[in-house]
């Protein structure tokens, strides 16, 4: 039951607030690592990572410096002039990524729709498609974001319910199939979008080989393979990148979330010269993008990253996590999958929907968001230490239980 300042606080945000999620009822005002307390002081786990945002775990002190220390300097000031904070974020994001130019934007939807245009311009001026006749290939039950043209290419029907016309263009096929993105590509193709796994989808990983046949049939009839890295990639998955595990470099990538270390929103684009050429000044931009706080906050996100080797700790504990729940051997699961920290757990359908096991979890101590009503997610931060997965796996089994 709620206490009165949760309530007062759940209230006055319904009251005010546009009726757009379905949060658990829990009011957060303190964080740390991989734990989080509500405004009652009741400690919880929180094995959602703000959709994998909080890799680094919360408030990371050296992130929390840097976003002091350049607080105390200058915080914006526009692609109007230039910063001394962007350059360096760029250089290390493109080392660390292997590309030769990046271009720094705000959300991760924000960098979904930089390359959907990138695709767009190149398939034009460089591969020769006809103005307006540009196609770029999705898959079913994608998430890529929210905006109009996003959501033009989504399979949920709620999020297109009233916001057309929408945008053309986009060819969908099913996920992990090749042999229908082979049909789909015609002379207009100029892009071939994809997650390496699908997180809003339930945690959906495709087949083996998946990734790496499609770069091969992408390269093959000239059209960009583009990853969507926004919450897989900067070590979720036990690699720096998904697609690490398929030894692709995508033309380019999409990156996101944990690029702001949990503090700052930074969004990327990373593709080398022969993709980023088709920029020209005045084509794209962002007032805030590669701002010098959030450039900043970002490179230090990218050291912590880098330095705690936390690709190899999502490596190690995510299997460890996974096998534990597998072993719970528990009724009420029809399947444990992912990769690393990024794990899902399907719910059978006789034992009702998630979200009120993702309810009783959040009484036990646990926060962690249902996905596509059958499946809990569970991606707490990177951080975390066998004994505190050995917790949670103990908590989780006596819910499941």
């Amino acid at each position: 039951m709620s206490t009165s300042r949760t309530h007062q606080f759940i209230e006055e945000a319904e009251l005010y607030g546009a009726h757009n999620y379905h949060p658990l009822p829990v009011v957060l005002d303190k964080a740390e690592g991989v734990w989080v307390w509500d405004v009652d002081g009741k400690k919880y786990m929180d094995c959602l990572s703000a959709y994998s945002a909080v890799n680094q775990g919360h408030r990371h002190p050296k992130i929390v410096q840097a976003l002091k220390d350049q607080a105390d300097r200058v915080t914006l000031t526009s692609r109007g002039f230039h910063n001394d904070k962007m350059g360096p974020m760029l250089k290390l994001l493109c080392e660390i990524t292997g590309y030769q130019k990046a271009l720094p934007m705000n959300t991760g939807a924000e960098a979904v729709e930089t390359a959907l245009k990138t695709a767009r311009k190149w398939g034009q001026y460089v591969k020769g498609v006809p103005e307006g006749k540009q196609e770029i290939v999705v898959c079913a039950q994608n998430f890529h974001g929210r905006t109009i043209t996003i959501i033009t290419f989504s399979s949920d029907a709620q999020t297109k319910d009233g916001f057309g016309p929408f945008t053309p263009g986009f060819v969908t096929i099913p996920y992990g199939d090749v042999k229908a993105l082979e049909r789909a590509i015609t002379p207009n193709t100029v892009g071939f979008m994809v997650e390496p796994i699908q997180g809003e989808a339930g945690v959906v990983v495709p087949p083996e080989g998946y990734l790496k046949a499609c770069f091969d049939l992408c390269k093959k009839n000239n059209v960009l393979f583009i990853a969507d890295e926004v919450q897989t990639g900067f070590c979720r998955t036990g690699r720096w990148f998904a697609c690490d595990y398929e030894a692709i470099k995508p033309d380019i990538m999409v990156l996101g979330k944990a690029l702001g270390g949990g503090m700052f929103p930074v969004s990327a684009i990373v593709a080398d010269d022969a993709v980023m050429k088709v920029f020209t000044p005045g084509d794209h931009g962002s007032t805030f993008g590669g701002n010098p706080l959030g450039a900043a906050v970002a490179q230090a996100a990218l050291e912590v990253l880098r330095d705690e080797k936390l690709d190899k700790r999502a490596a190690e504990l995510g299997p460890y996590f996974m096998d534990r729940l597998r072993a719970l051997n528990s009724r009420h699961i029809e399947l444990v999958r992912g990769k690393g920290l990024l794990v899902g757990v399907v719910i059978k359908t006789a034992s009702g929907k998630a979200r009120p096991l993702c309810e009783k979890l959040m009484g036990h101590g646990i926060l962690a968001k249902d996905t596509h009503e059958q499946v809990i997610r569970f991606a707490p931060a990177l951080v975390i230490t066998k004994e505190e997965i050995d917790w949670a796996v103990g908590v989780i089994g006596k819910v499941l239980a």
